[in-house]
């Protein structure tokens, strides 16, 4: 390895950029088709640099997914993952172990041809210990400004200055040359950033910091507009840039192939055009400064110049975009126009002869109508989207899809469909974004006339319970972080029940929105607001009452039942070591505080804390160890020897234990099951009976037909407590079940048969769902089938697929159940190819 290594910093959300950073980080933006980082790394291999140290923060499996061990780029990587935000220089230092030499640091997000290797000599020259590169930009404004004497040295440092304290164009590249050494002035643990804390530091400790002014072309793309202008200077030559792919002359062009391509001769090609694998190009069209990615068709005579389009794109024929990014899988039907600027983010469908006006954006799996005219950025809240609820949610990004003005309308069209003079609950978790949509909500439903019961902070489940209990209440709302999407808000709305909305009542509330169709109250009719502290007690109260009613928790302080529970930073950790002190159950609580920057990476924490219960629990012999999500509805189940149980293994425990009390109580438990759950085990639960199929329009009485409603997803409803999923109440019941029947969830795990479970999405356009429903029933004639939800076809006695067309996205969701792993997977390849075969029908 060489003497010196380098530090790709890779962490960013990509705010400004958004909506481009959908679902992958800024680093991984492809640039000619090559994400922007694996172009650094290869300049860093230029320089000599093969030992690089990834600092990853924002959905880091998409970068460690596609760059691996490094050896394909003929480099090592160590990826380091930082538990919080740390600011560029703390989080530089949560990798020091790596860090024995001279390196390196270079943004993942930057379009540069310095020469690294002429920076690294000039650090090695001046024997400095810390050199930041410089050059010279027209606007510094958004950059760190620098002035250096005639030996180089740095005099004077100013972070991202207004007009008036601007002192010279000379700015901070963010990319510096550094020795080990340095690393002890930044302290482990804490926020610390390089140009606010490390430079003030090392020049008021006498340490000279030298500057090093590179010459050639430097960007940093932080926004939409400099994306575009990136590819635009690289189509103009202002940037030494090697583009990928055999090179062909055209007398106009010059096209570079990186696959395989269908392209007419009658195509034309000016400039620069870079055609990715996979593409094929109609008759008649014309290219001018384009770069395309992969599995792209474009329609016959359709024109397109300075653009760039990503992956898995449809375009139809007589086209004309000018100026445009059109990320992933979009699909655009003929004659659509974009003269001056468009940006498509992933998963759009656009109607035939639609025109976007100048420099529109159009966020996420929006629907453009056919003949649209789009003047505005389309986002939540426009005409564009034809449906506001998902699976019962509204969901978005965060003032940005879902601002205060969208909330107040969701707010209106709900109250309006509500008595006036009535009450509704409201709760939300700790997140900023939550407040101040709430607040807007709040405005809305109190213009119609309709009081509020504001109970703040509050765990969902309990908001719940309380609407579900109190005969006063008539509905009620709740305002949650994604767990997702970081960036994003859920608001979720409930009927008198506490329930969400069903199907009928989410499309009158659409009607609403869309026309407008709000109720108005003069000044003397509007809705009052509650939100004292006594209310938000009086709630939390009567809902650890029940519980304690409930839950014979004598049994399990007999049995000296000890618990690990880990509560994800989320919003029961007031609520639930209440209860276990009440309860006098001996516990050991993990993460019981609200953490914002660990919510961000929730995914990573929710592995680290299944690895960390594993661990502590048969170390401490304890009984059960339970993670529970943030929003304190779903819950994974460690066992006493540290075993994890996956979904379906939860499920059959969870009903191994409701036999076991059946049985010994001399009672039939009802059990309710959506239709694509396994039922590999129904055989084995004498005591149960166990039904299947749709919940979404469930009514209370429906509810109360059953003991107990489990998903395959961690989610159970013990309807004796309430109709909704509660992971509280659901990990102490499941603790006073072992207790009473004295099993161990281990003893559980060793008796549960093994058989294969999965469930895939395979693409499906929504003109092809139709089709694939009948194929499917055609294909079921003569075979054990189902048409209950989707279509259910047995291959033999215990072994089916299941094929539901999913409502939302352009996809099939394919279930499949069979006595093992072999024929499960033949099942699948079978299907697959059988739909693969009726799509080219």
């Amino acid at each position: 390895m060489s003497a010196t290594k380098a530090v790709l910093m890779a962490g960013g959300f990509g705010t400004r950029i958004q909506p481009l950073t959908h679902s992958i980080p800024k680093p991984m933006l492809p640039v000619m088709n090559v994400p922007m980082m694996e172009n650094v790394l290869k300049q860093l291999k230029g320089a000599g640099i093969d030992e690089v140290v990834i600092l990853l923060y924002y959905k880091p499996e998409v970068i460690t997914n596609h760059f691996k061990d490094g050896s394909d780029w003929g480099v090592k990587l160590h990826y380091v993952l930082p538990d919080a935000d740390y600011g560029t220089a703390g989080a530089v230092g949560f990798a020091r172990e790596y860090l024995d030499t001279t390196f390196m640091i270079v943004s993942g997000d930057l379009v540069t041809d310095f020469n690294f290797a002429e920076i690294l000599e000039h650090h090695r020259q001046r024997q400095s210990k810390l050199t930041i590169t410089l050059t010279s930009v027209e606007n510094p404004l958004q950059f760190g400004v620098v002035i250096v004497n005639e030996e180089g040295k740095i005099e004077k440092f100013l972070e991202k200055p207004s007009w008036g304290e601007v002192f010279s164009d000379t700015i901070n590249t963010g990319i510096y040359v550094i020795e080990p050494e340095i690393l002890d002035f930044i302290p482990k643990g804490e926020p610390f950033d390089f140009a606010k804390d490390l430079f003030p530091l090392l020049m008021q400790k006498g340490i000279d910091l030298m500057g090093y002014t590179a010459q050639g072309y430097w960007r940093d793309v932080g926004n939409p507009d400099s994306y575009r202008e990136v590819h635009r200077d690289i189509f103009s030559h202002e940037v030494k840039f090697e583009i990928p792919g055999k090179r062909i002359d055209y007398p106009e062009g010059t096209l570079y192939l990186q696959g395989k391509v269908e392209i007419d001769p009658s195509v034309e090609i000016l400039e620069t055009v870079v055609l990715g694998d996979g593409v094929t190009i109609g008759k008649k069209c014309r290219l001018h400064n384009v770069t395309i990615g992969d599995r792209v068709t474009i329609g016959e005579k359709t024109r397109l110049r300075n653009s760039v389009l990503w992956h898995d794109i449809e375009m139809g024929k007589e086209c004309f975009f000018d100026n445009a990014v059109i990320c992933n899988d979009n699909r655009i039907g003929d004659m659509v126009t974009a003269k001056a600027g468009v940006i498509l983010a992933e998963g759009c469908r656009v109607g035939k002869l639609a025109v976007f006006d100048q420099d529109v954006t159009v966020w996420p799996d929006k629907e453009i109508e056919p003949a649209a005219i789009v003047s505005n950025n389309v986002v939540w809240g426009t005409k564009y989207k034809n449906a506001i609820f998902r699976e019962g949610i509204i969901s978005g990004k965060a003032n940005i899809e879902i601002g205060c003005e969208m909330s107040c309308k969701i707010a209106e069209a709900f109250a309006s469909l509500l008595p006036t003079g009535s009450t509704i609950a409201i709760g939300r978790d700790f997140e900023d974004s939550s407040r101040m949509l709430k607040r807007a909500f709040d405005g809305g439903i109190l213009a119609t006339g309709v009081n509020i019961l504001d109970l703040q902070e509050i765990p969902p489940s309990v908001l719940r319970f309380n609407i579900q209990h109190d005969e006063k209440l008539v509905g009620g709302a709740y305002f949650r972080k994604s767990l997702q999407d970081p960036s994003s808000v859920e608001i979720i709305l409930y009927n008198e029940e506490g329930l969400r909305l069903d199907n009928a009542t989410a499309k009158s509330l659409e009607k609403n929105y869309f026309k407008e169709s709000f109720r108005k109250v003069d000044y003397k009719g509007m809705g009052s607001l509650d939100d004292s502290e006594e209310r938000h007690t009086e709630a939390c109260r009567r809902y650890k009452e029940r519980i304690e009613e409930l839950i014979d928790h004598r049994i399990i302080r007999g049995e000296e039942f000890k618990v690990a529970i880990d509560l994800m930073f989320g919003i029961t950790k007031d609520i639930f070591p209440q209860i276990l002190s009440e309860t006098q159950i001996e516990n050991i609580l993990l993460n019981a505080y609200y953490d914002r920057l660990k919510m961000d990476m929730i995914s990573h924490y929710i592995k680290m804390s299944k690895q960390e219960l594993s661990k502590i629990i048969p170390a401490l012999e304890f009984q059960m160890g339970a993670l529970i999500y943030p929003h304190g509805q779903r819950l994974t189940l460690v066992a006493d020897d540290g075993g994890v149980f996956d979904r379906v293994d939860a499920l059959i425990a969870v009903l191994r234990l409701m036999e076991m009390d059946a049985a010994a109580s001399g009672k039939t438990y009802r059990v309710f099951l959506p239709s694509w759950a396994p039922d590999m085990m129904d055989g084995d639960f004498r005591h149960l009976e166990i039904a299947r199929g749709r919940y979404q329009d469930f009514k209370r009485n429906d509810y109360a037909r059953f003991d107990l409603l489990a998903t395959v997803d961690g989610n159970f409803a013990f309807t004796e407590f309430a109709s909704h999923r509660d992971a509280i109440y659901a990990t102490l019941k499941i603790m006073e079940l072992l207790s009473r029947h004295r099993i161990a969830l281990s003893q559980i795990e060793k008796e549960i048969k093994s058989f294969f479970y999965q469930r895939c999405k395979i693409p499906c356009p929504q003109s092809k769902k139709g089709k694939m429903m009948r194929k499917f029933l055609e294909y079921a004639k003569g075979k054990r089938h189902s048409s209950l939800d989707g279509v259910k076809i047995w291959e033999a006695e215990n072994d089916w697929v299941l094929m539901i067309p999913d409502q939302y996205s352009e996809d099939l969701n394919l279930y499949i159940q069979a006595q093992d792993q072999e024929e499960g997977m033949k099942i699948h390849d079978k299907y697959r190819e059988l739909i693969r075969q009726w799509m080219q029908e």
